[in-house]
């Protein structure tokens, strides 16, 4: 499964009833309830990271990359933006990039 196939699921389970869908129970939640189990995810693969624990990176990486696009779509910024956001930084370096940000 592709990150693309992934958002269109979350998509698809966004218009689920809530009742039905675990995706569409937390997108009913709202943006700030998503956004904080993106974060608890997370810190949950970084504890992993740090235990250096693969299986468990692997698991928590897995839930991380959901949980973000969950957090997305619940705020209707689409993954191809995302995708183009990354092309757009391509062949800069990561100082540069960082550097033309906005105060």
């Amino acid at each position: 499964m592709t990150l693309d196939d992934l958002a269109a699921v979350i998509a698809e389970r966004a218009k689920a009833d809530p009742d039905s869908s675990w995706t569409a129970k937390l997108l009913a939640k709202g943006p700030e309830k998503c956004a904080e189990k993106f974060g608890e995810e997370a810190v949950e693969a970084i504890i992993e990271a740090v235990k250096d624990d693969k299986a468990g990176l692997t698991s928590e990486a897995a839930d991380v990359l959901f949980h973000l696009l969950v957090m997305l779509q619940s705020r209707g910024v689409a993954l191809s933006d995302v995708m183009a956001e990354l092309a757009r930084r391509q062949g800069q370096s990561g100082i540069a990039e960082k550097a033309s940000r906005p105060k």
